[in-house]
């Protein structure tokens, strides 16, 4: 089977991850997923297989016959989709010998074209799966998922030397729980890889230093007609507080590694008001200067306005794998010599987000992350090319077969 039939049949599982669940995995259709993978990974000849209560999926492929002494490489993927937009009742569709133009997504009227998504034109010919413009397609990351679930098949099935590999499926890494609960003994890996990218030739090793930051303000109402000195208006403070942070510094206005200060929420009343943002920046020291940048400006406003006018809270997400990937550095030279395999020229990307293989490499797994061959994730314009799913599925296999060497 090849990976993009899997992709089609697992896009058709919700598994939506929910906020502030409280519970992991944060929906019944991840731990759904998790039981259907383990099932198929025993049919497949996979051996350990095991799915504990939070939908983490585990299995090995034995190594071949005088390779066990070889290090155990995992490959991991998240069985969750985002939480924000639609991801039950997908209904993939499959587009054979792509023509290179617009593509109609069925009755929703959305059109998946080469005017927003240039890199289509360079698909001409292959064969799509794409979404009917309502729901998100699921390739983040069940593209990833079927990848490695199509490897083991052929590892399993072929003569591939190869030492010991490990397989890990992961819930809710959509809202940042991801691997937080992944078993590293039981997973067994000295070294892993995420597939959970975008296009083939692309391995990804560093990635956003994150933070969180909630920004409360407490206002004084009085009534308008005598607030001459006395009032202080909750909106308009927090208003004065995002002046204070750098006009350009937001996602529309930074690309590769310039950082950012992401508002995401705001609400409020004259007398009180509440801002959240993310912070993301790649280079460590300024990282620390962003979260320094907002520390002042709450002291700023607390000069002007009074003690506990303005309350700021921020909170540590994820860093960047880079620091601990760096002593290690062969798992992502490895992954280069795999992709040169195939014929692709070596692309470093650094990811404008976070991923599983983040939190794994600061809990001492080293774990770049690979491509899946799919694109435009979480929106209705998600798409994946079959030719580039089989070309990652060799890429995990030739990375099987160089830490068999």
């Amino acid at each position: 089977m090849r990976a993009y039939e899997r992709l089609v049949r697992y896009a058709q599982v919700a598994t939506a991850a929910v906020e502030d669940a409280g519970k992991v995995p944060s929906s019944e259709g991840q731990l759904s997923f998790a039981r259907m993978l383990a099932e198929e990974l025993g049919e497949l000849g996979a051996k350990d297989v095991y799915v504990d209560e939070h939908a983490y999926v585990y299995a090995r492929v034995p190594a071949s016959p005088g390779h066990e002494d070889r290090p155990c490489v995992g490959f991991l993927a998240h069985l969750d989709t985002i939480p924000d937009f639609p991801g039950d009742n997908v209904r993939p569709r499959v587009i054979e010998n792509y023509d290179g133009g617009d593509v109609i997504l069925s009755a929703s009227g959305r059109v998946l074209s080469p005017k927003e998504f240039p890199h289509l034109t360079g698909l001409k010919g292959h064969t799509l799966v794409v979404t009917d413009g309502t729901t998100v397609l699921g390739a983040d990351d069940k593209a990833g998922v079927a990848e490695i679930m199509t490897a083991v098949e052929r590892i399993v099935s072929g003569d591939l030397p190869h030492g010991p590999v490990a397989v890990g499926f992961c819930p809710d890494e959509e809202i940042g729980h991801g691997a937080e609960l992944l078993d590293l003994d039981r997973f067994g890996a000295e070294l892993a890889y995420t597939l959970d990218g975008g296009d083939v030739g692309e391995i990804e090793y560093e990635n956003f230093n994150a933070a969180s930051a909630l920004v409360k303000v407490t206002g004084f109402n009085v009534h308008p007609g005598s607030a001459k000195n006395t009032m202080i208006n909750a909106m308009l403070v927090a208003m004065e507080f995002n002046r204070m942070l750098p006009e350009g510094d937001t996602p529309r206005d930074t690309e590769l590694y310039e950082g950012f200060f992401h508002l995401t929420g705001a609400e409020g009343s004259v007398e009180s008001a509440r801002l959240e943002y993310i912070i993301r920046d790649h280079d460590a020291g300024a990282f620390e200067a962003r979260k320094n940048m907002m520390r002042h400006a709450a002291k700023l406003l607390n000069d002007k306005y009074g003690e506990g006018t303005v309350e700021l809270t921020l909170k540590e997400q994820y860093r960047n794998m880079l620091e601990m990937i760096r002593p290690r550095f062969e798992v992502v030279e490895k992954a280069a010599e795999a992709t040169r395999a195939l014929g692709l020229e070596v692309k470093t990307v650094p990811v404008r987000g976070g991923t599983d293989g983040a939190q794994l490499s600061y809990r001492g797994l080293p774990c770049p992350n690979l491509p899946t061959g799919s694109f435009a994730h979480h929106g209705p314009y998600e798409h994946a090319s079959a030719e580039k799913m089989d070309m990652c599925v060799q890429l995990v296999l030739n990375i099987a077969e160089q830490f068999a060497k």
